[in-house]
């Protein structure tokens, strides 16, 4: 089964950015649709973005449409997700997510079988 493993996460100051990556440690990794998803304190765990298991289908929260971007490297078996102009709405533990049985992407938790450990994610006023 797959694992997976998030980094990237850190303290950053309003305006700022990050890129979170997750590794996924799989030889069939280019049969895996992979989500992001986060979770701030007391709220729940909410989608943020997907890509579908070529990188070629891309789906975002509307809200952040424009500042996050999810790419994918198969080769490195690692998905990205790139975060701009970071406000403190932003802060959370961020998870990446893993299914085989995606045809495009979902931004449906429940879609997901196997998650990653999370990466916290603080912004600075």
């Amino acid at each position: 089964q797959v694992q997976l493993v998030e980094s990237g996460g850190g303290l950053v100051q309003v305006g700022g950015s990050l890129r979170l990556s997750c590794v996924a440690s799989t030889r069939t990794f280019t049969t895996y649709a992979i989500g992001w998803f986060r979770q701030a304190p007391g709220r729940e765990r909410e989608f943020v973005a997907a890509v579908s298991w070529n990188g070629k289908d891309t789906d975002y929260k509307d809200s952040e449409k424009g500042r996050y971007s999810i790419s994918r490297d198969n080769a490195k078996n690692t998905v990205y997700l790139q975060m701009n102009s970071l406000t403190p709405e932003d802060a959370a533990v961020y998870y990446c997510a893993a299914e085989q049985h995606i045809l495009a992407t979902s931004g449906k938790a429940n879609d997901y079988v196997t998650w990653g450990q999370g990466t916290q994610v603080t912004v600075s006023s």
